[in-house]
């Protein structure tokens, strides 16, 4: 180890290292490194595999800074920011074991959400030596006028999981704040951890706000994988996402194993797969369920009985997947496609909690494209492939929020927090009149607001410095600060019980009687009421499952092209004789998708039924929006389109005529004559303006003495959208909504890239027949129809009614 004798020799010495010593423990390499790097005085960004501890490596430099200092340290010394609150538990729990088993006067506290009013104000007037909190927590210590003295002392900040926070929102925020911290403090240091980072260098800068010299540190550790794919007797379904076919083999599998968490993709999946299995519990298996929008009572009990043993298995989504230190768990098992690399390898390594042991996995398919894309991510989980993350910039209404958050804490000159926000690495490029605009906006709303004293936040001293106008914005922003903004939802009540919360446009479906699955339970639907949806249970055999917005997690382009690249090389493949005979059929009745390029097929089937299918592997996001491009083309072609599906693979349309033309619909034109149009005439911006309003403070979701509720909260929205369309529209804010459209929503770079590589590579097949690959999309119930009225339109006299009515239950 190339390290300086003398620090090597202190922490031999160290009393932390005599306790690892009385457990039979030591420090590894890349957790000495950490210490090193920390007392150079550097930032510090560990990439470690899960289980190698990144935590502790984390918190090193704290303990031996805290227990070296002969008098005691009095304030605090080191936050530590998680990107989940319910991990703050974990952690607390797990850095109290050496500070316990020392009898080391190091005090240790939470403050998160749930922490209660008094003890948030406790720790103001007397701060913890360490505080493990989350980004909003720190952002909101930051707003008070206490804040420089809090941070006064101030040696580490630690940043845990930082791959879930980069290039998000929450980072932003986050960068801000470490940033603005830097006017408080000088000295401290930030060490970021990770366990599937791709570009370290750029992820180190992310978190170097304070222009320090930094240090990645790399761990020689490698995490083992033992992944396989669920061997079945049946045949793998065409379509469909929940695995029915292989409930029976699942139940056998988590039989086996001392403990084990199902991962799915979507609450929908996670509340069928609970009930599938329940249903079929004959050996009494002890089964719980673990999803984002349970209540956190639930939660936490499930995550407690885990911890202690007492549950054989969870099926949870990606509110399981980040931290959990159980180091029991034998086995995962995912349900549906992994979608990302990054995320199963997270996922897997929640299996034995240590380098020691292998991390072992089971990938269960839901359908035949779903097994190329497990057996895509196994390989390149194998390889150590991970995909990187796409680095923007920052944030507009995280930006506003930002600003007035700074003005909550104290007046501000607007140069000096001009060059302080362009040190945060997302904001770097930033340009003067942006943030000038941003300014303005929190100022008084812009040029149609300003005259309206609930949009005029600040207004200038006699310093001529910035200050908030008055208190009320001040307890406003403190309840409506972060930047995660949730779907419409309503409290699910049972017995005057909270279940937790369930998106309204499912609800608003349902007719009294109806039952549904959520919580594992199946409710019978009774009414909506103040309180929020009440429901009594049921013994239903029929319950529908409700759908949540943006549960459907995006293909990676990393992921995407392995699959392509597995169905090129089909012959040569691990797999099933049934996947083998699926592609080789679809290269002899048509072609197999290109690896730089893209396959069309065209084919009808019966009376005034002609099918587009168009082979892109560009995730859901691109093809949902090329589906709708390419519904408009074909409108204006005269193919009479009726409805089309998008997938993570392919967008399959179907016509009443036949297609023409084909060369003429895929083109970079078709962003450029159709997109803005598109944009324009559909709700996309304004649902994308709701979110943006309420992050920047325009529009509050909480007020004193009030909770608005979903319905006040998007008229609020829809209203000012309107104004600012009418009267400014060169408005910062719909600036912003509009650029997060474009990439957030529509992924339009990805969109734009792969329309230039296929322009010229398109591989066209006219059939006699639908193909093997296109099976799966005609089969799949999740279409976009046009409206009735289009429809009849389109519908000539003759044509028979089935047709009619076929495409309406469509």
């Amino acid at each position: 180890m190339n390290v300086n004798s003398i620090k090597f020799s202190k922490i031999q010495s160290h009393i932390f290292s005599q306790w690892l010593n009385k457990k039979g423990w030591k420090l590894f390499s890349h957790q000495a490194d950490v210490l090193y790097a920390a007392l150079e005085h550097k930032n510090v960004l560990l990439c470690s595999p899960t289980g190698t501890g990144k935590t502790i490596a984390g918190f090193l430099p704290t303990l031996l800074d805290l227990t070296e200092n002969k008098i005691n340290f009095n304030g605090l010394h080191t936050i530590y920011i998680s990107p989940l609150k319910s991990l703050t538990v974990d952690i607390q729990r797990n850095i109290l074991l050496p500070i316990k088993g020392l009898n080391l006067n190091i005090s240790v506290e939470i403050r998160s959400g749930d922490t209660n009013s008094y003890k948030k104000k406790k720790q103001i007037e007397k701060p913890p030596n360490i505080l493990i909190t989350t980004p909003e927590s720190f952002a909101l210590l930051m707003s008070y006028p206490a804040a420089a003295k809090i941070f006064k002392k101030l040696k580490y900040v630690i940043v845990d999981e930082l791959h879930n926070l980069i290039h998000t929102k929450r980072g932003d925020l986050l960068t801000l704040n470490l940033s603005r911290l830097v006017y408080f403090n000088h000295n401290f240091l930030t060490i970021a951890l990770s366990a599937t980072i791709k570009n370290k260098s750029k992820a180190l800068q992310y978190i170097s706000s304070n222009n320090n010299k930094g240090k990645v540190v790399l761990s020689n550790l490698k995490e083992k994988y033992e992944i396989k794919i669920l061997k079945t007797k049946k045949n793998i379904p065409w379509s469909g996402h929940m695995a029915s076919y292989a409930i029976n083999e699942v139940y056998n599998l988590i039989g086996k194993k001392k403990a084990t968490i199902i991962f799915v993709n979507t609450r929908a999946q996670a509340e069928f797969i609970f009930q599938n299995l329940w249903q079929i519990n004959k050996k009494g298996i002890k089964i719980a369920l673990h999803h984002g929008s349970l209540e956190k009572e639930l939660r936490n009990n499930v995550e407690s009985k885990m911890a202690k043993g007492n549950i054989d298995c969870v099926v949870a989504t990606s509110s399981l997947e980040l931290g959990v230190d159980w180091g029991d768990i034998d086995l995962i098992i995912q349900v549906g496609a992994p979608k990302g690399i990054a995320r199963m390898m997270q996922r897997i390594g929640r299996s034995n909690h240590n380098f020691k042991t292998a991390s072992k996995a089971v990938f269960v398919p839901t359908n035949k494209f779903e097994y190329l894309e497990c057996l895509a991510a196994k390989e390149a989980i194998l390889e150590g492939e991970i995909e990187d993350i796409i680095e923007k910039d920052g944030s507009l209404d995280v930006l506003a929020q930002h600003i007035n958050g700074v003005a909550c804490n104290s007046s501000f000159e607007k140069e000096q927090l001009y060059l302080n926000i362009k040190k945060a690495w997302p904001y770097k490029n930033i340009s003067k009149n942006t943030f000038e605009q941003t300014l303005n906006f929190v100022k008084n709303g812009g040029f149609a607001l300003k005259n309206y004293d609930a949009f005029c936040r600040l207004k200038k001293n006699k310093d001529n410095k910035y200050q908030i106008t008055n208190k009320k914005f001040i307890q406003k922003y403190r309840m409506n600060i972060g930047t995660i903004v949730e779907a419409d939802m309503l409290n699910v009540i049972l017995n005057k019980k909270k279940l937790g919360r369930i998106e309204e446009s499912f609800i608003q479906n349902l007719s009294k009687t109806d039952t549904f699955l959520f919580g594992g339970e199946v409710l019978e639907f009774q009414e909506i009421s103040e309180q929020g949806v009440l429901v009594k249970r049921s013994k239903s055999n029929n319950p529908k499952i409700p759908s949540y917005v943006g549960g459907k997690l995006p293909l990676s382009s990393t992921l995407a092209k392995r699959v392509i690249k597995l169905i090129e090389n089909y012959k040569n493949l691990s797999a099933p004789k049934q996947i083998k005979d699926w592609i080789k059929l679809q290269e002899k009745r048509s072609s197999l998708p290109p690896r730089k390029g893209l396959l069309i097929e065209t084919f009808s089937r019966g009376i005034n039924r002609y099918y587009f299918v168009a082979y892109t592997f560009q995730g859901r996001v691109v093809n949902h929006t090329l589906g709708i491009l390419i519904m408009n083309r074909l409108d204006k072609l005269g193919a009479r389109p009726v409805s089309f599906i998008a997938n993570d693979y392919a967008i399959a349309v179907w016509s009443l005529n036949r297609f023409e033309q084909i060369d003429a619909i895929f083109s970079n034109k078709i962003l450029e004559n159709n997109l803005d149009e598109w944009i324009k005439n559909t709700s996309i911006l304004k649902r994308q303006f709701k979110t943006i309003a309420i992050i920047s403070g325009l529009v509050d979701r909480n007020y004193p003495g009030k909770i608005k509720n979903s319905k006040q909260i998007r008229f609020n929205a829809d209203l000012i959208y309107d104004v600012l369309n009418k009267y400014d529209k060169k408005h910062i804010l719909l600036k912003s909504t509009k650029i997060e459209a474009l990439y957030d929503l529509i992924d339009y770079k990805r969109l734009n890239n792969f329309l230039e590589l296929c322009e010229k590579n398109i591989i066209y097949n006219n059939l006699d027949r639908i193909s093997p690959l296109a099976v799966p999309f005609i089969l799949d119930f999740n279409s976009v129809t046009i409206d009735k009225k289009k429809f009849l339109e389109y519908m000539d006299t003759d044509i028979e009614e089935k047709i009619l009515k076929e495409a309406l239950v469509t």
